[in-house]
This record gives C-alpha cells, sequence and structure tokens, in this order.
C-alpha cells in the first residue's frame, strides 16, 4: 500500500485521501439510493450509509494499491 501521498506539496496519509473521496462518491450516491425501497428492509437507515461508505473506501483502497504503483512507475 502506498503510505503517503503528496497534494500540493503536503504529505497526507494514503487512507485519509481514500476516505476522503469515498464520502464525496457515497455523498453522489445516495440520493439515487433514496428513490429505492431499501430503508424498509433495514432495522436503522444509517446502516445503509455506513456500509456503503466502507465498501466503497474498501474499493478505492484496492484500486490504489493495484493502480498507483504501476502508474508512478510509468510516469517517474
Amino acid at each position: 500500500m502506498i503510505e503517503e501521498v503528496v497534494l500540493l506539496g503536503v504529505y497526507a496519509p494514503a487512507a485519509l485521501v481514500w476516505a476522503v473521496l469515498a464520502v464525496v462518491m457515497v455523498w453522489l450516491i445516495r440520493p439515487a439510493l433514496l428513490r429505492l425501497p431499501l430503508e424498509r428492509l433495514v432495522w436503522q437507515p444509517a446502516l445503509i450509509d455506513i456500509a456503503l461508505f466502507i465498501a466503497v473506501w474498501w474499493g478505492l483502497s484496492a484500486l490504489a494499491d493495484t493502480f498507483l504503483p504501476a502508474w508512478i512507475a510509468h510516469h517517474s
């Protein structure tokens, strides 16, 4: 895993960057999910939000681990 990401000359933990991106993606996906009747099927509607956040965060981290090292090596 890439430990740190450089953003405008500032080193930030990679997990924090992926978490912020995941929050933004969940925020964009949430209105589409509100149209579905998923909230009737679960006890707490917030569980859908948390599960979606964790899934998106994991997906971003997995994609970053797979593709970023090769991309950085190719562009260095």
